[in-house]
């Protein structure tokens, strides 16, 4: 599975995944197995790259899902739409096999720097599927920088903003719908172990994620509820070209991993799948990495 970049490929940020070679999601390659129906899942930032590969393996998994993304990324998300209504029409599931999709997929347009919105969104997806049960938290900011001098302070509040405090307000607003049994995960990155020199105020933001989530899964451990966290490495997604990392680098990206390519964003969904499911039942407080070969 090669990875498709290329150093024509730059776009603005937040960059649109249909305007660019795109990765693969699993959109022809991911058949599901029942592993989560019934479950009702909140992606936030679910609408492209890695936050679409999941939305597509939850959804054909049998979860009914509702996603966030930013208003510039209407195209990712309406081809996504189009993408899982169809499936929504064969119950019999992909392939013809016994197999069967969710119910129902929902999407709001909003920015996860704003608590407001953060608020708004786990009320308004605890409506609209009835129930909450699942928190994927995806949303996120990065930016290049040669030097700490060149970080401005409202890229700085950006990155944390999007990156760690929408954690926060997301999960306190949905504490109260989660029960036994619910599940947390958020995404770190190799950048939190590793650090790269252009991305500082990403990857500090990151090894706060990793912090969170150990704390958080020691609170709710009594309550039930697990709380892991996904640690993906180079992985190929509209981030990479759209400011996320040095154009003159593309061409090379992720030929440093021991596999000798970057990741898809399909190859890190089912991480987040198992971590979902019952097949995870005693995995809390922890880290796990896709990272081709690349240790933490």
């Amino acid at each position: 599975m090669e990875t498709k970049e290329g150093k024509s490929q730059k776009q603005e940020s937040s960059g649109v995944q249909t305007d660019m070679k795109v990765p693969d999601c699993g959109e022809d390659t991911y058949f599901g197995n029942n592993r989560l129906k019934g479950r009702r899942v909140l992606i936030a930032g679910g609408d492209r790259g890695i936050g679409r590969a999941v939305t597509i393996a939850m959804f054909r998994e049998g979860a009914d899902v509702c996603v966030s993304y930013l208003p510039s990324e209407k195209k990712d998300v309406e081809s996504l739409k189009c993408l899982l209504e169809k499936e929504m029409k064969n119950t019999s599931g992909r392939g013809g096999g016994t197999t069967s999709c969710g119910t129902k997929f929902e999407m709001i347009e909003g920015d996860l720097k704003c608590e407001k919105f953060c608020r708004n969104l786990v009320e308004e997806t605890k409506n609209r599927l009835e129930g909450l049960d699942t928190l994927i938290l995806l949303g996120s900011k990065q930016c290049t920088n040669n030097c700490i001098t060149e970080i401005t302070t409202e890229q700085l509040m950006d990155t944390f903003q999007v990156n760690v405090f929408s954690m926060f307000h997301i999960v306190k607003a949905a504490l109260p719908h989660l029960t036994k049994g619910s599940t947390i995960i958020t995404t770190t990155s190799i950048e939190a172990f590793s650090g790269s020199p252009f991305l500082l105020d990403y990857s500090t933001s990151k090894g706060a994620i990793v912090s969170f989530t150990h704390s958080l899964a020691k609170q709710l451990a009594p309550k039930g509820i697990r709380v892991n966290t996904v640690a993906p490495g180079p992985i190929w997604t509209p981030s990479v070209i759209s400011g996320g990392y040095p154009q003159d680098k593309i061409s090379t990206f992720g030929k440093n991993t021991p596999m000798g390519r970057a990741g898809q964003p399909c190859e890190v969904a089912p991480m987040y799948v198992f971590l979902t499911s019952s097949d995870a039942t005693f995995c809390t407080g922890e880290t796990f990495p896709v990272t081709g070969g690349k240790h933490l």
